[in-house]
């Protein structure tokens, strides 16, 4: 179910906001949209004074028996409105008929379709707490178990897997995938590492555990498969974020690795990386 396919049958008449036009600064980017019934709203075009502005005006619009619309609001982000990003937006306002609805509703589904996909290999404490996280995001997880009792622990809205070859399932990822590897087995975690990095296309590997934990598997993986190298691993995750936390909580563990899938996503880290001979003891 997505967020519009909740929203839009909830209410009868809804009029959506668009940034159409930029210029200088501004909170949101262009077709950033709003939806505004009379009594709630769905999404946002970056809160703040514009924000209520305009969904003060949509509401006013809704009001009227007699509606022309597309309505433009040109907006200065200034003193004036005490909003000071220093840039200029054009707002279009319109009142959704069935068409438009339907016309959003396939833009959504075709937009998370196109999201990358997170493979969460373990619904253990860490896994299910990484799935809550990155449920909240624009990003695709997929949670994956053997055991059948632990993934239905899971509450978050997300892909649940169940089966006892995670492997395959890594195989059949797309190119620049990301997976994490946190399973309740070191053996199952040095299987899946490798499986990760022979592929050579991942966005990023990380695989749960300590410094001793990576050493060690730099020394397997020397002996079972030399080809392949382990600085392609990120192990332990979340390094490189900018927090020392000693916190080992799940959901904090959670909230550090996700900063880091999220930089590693925009960065495009890893993709296509060569193929190494050696494996780096760094």
């Amino acid at each position: 179910m997505t967020v519009l396919s909740n929203f839009f049958p909830a209410h009868q008449s809804i009029m959506e906001i668009e940034i159409s036009r930029v210029r200088g600064s501004s909170p949101r980017e262009e077709g950033a949209r709003i939806y505004v019934s009379p009594a709630t709203q769905c999404g946002t075009i970056g809160g703040g004074q514009l924000e209520y502005m305009a969904i003060d005006k949509a509401r006013s619009l809704l009001r009227q028996q007699s509606i022309e619309v597309p309505q433009i609001m040109d907006v200065p982000l200034g003193p004036e409105i005490g909003q000071c990003c220093g840039g200029r937006v054009e707002l279009t306002l319109t009142l959704m008929n069935q068409q438009l609805k339907q016309q959003r509703l396939r833009e959504e589904v075709a937009e998370i379709a196109k999201r990358p996909a997170i493979y969460l290999f373990g619904a253990g404490h860490v896994g299910r707490a990484l799935a809550n996280s990155l449920s909240l995001l624009p990003v695709r997880p997929v949670l994956i178990d053997s055991r059948k009792e632990e993934l239905a622990l899971c509450r978050a809205d997300i892909e649940t897997y169940l089966t006892p070859l995670p492997e395959e399932r890594m195989r059949m990822a797309a190119p620049g995938s990301t997976f994490v590897i946190a399973t309740h087995d070191h053996a199952l975690d040095f299987l899946l590492a490798r499986e990760a990095l022979a592929r050579r296309d991942a966005c990023y590997v990380g695989m749960i555990g300590s410094k001793s934990k990576a050493a060690r598997f730099r020394h397997w993986l020397a002996g079972e498969a030399p080809e392949l190298s382990a600085k392609d691993l990120i192990c332990p995750m979340a390094k490189s974020v900018a927090v020392a936390s000693e916190d080992k909580r799940p959901e904090v563990i959670a909230a550090l690795i996700t900063a880091e899938l999220i930089a590693a996503l925009n960065q495009g880290a890893l993709v296509q990386k060569p193929l190494r001979s050696k494996v780096s003891e760094q």
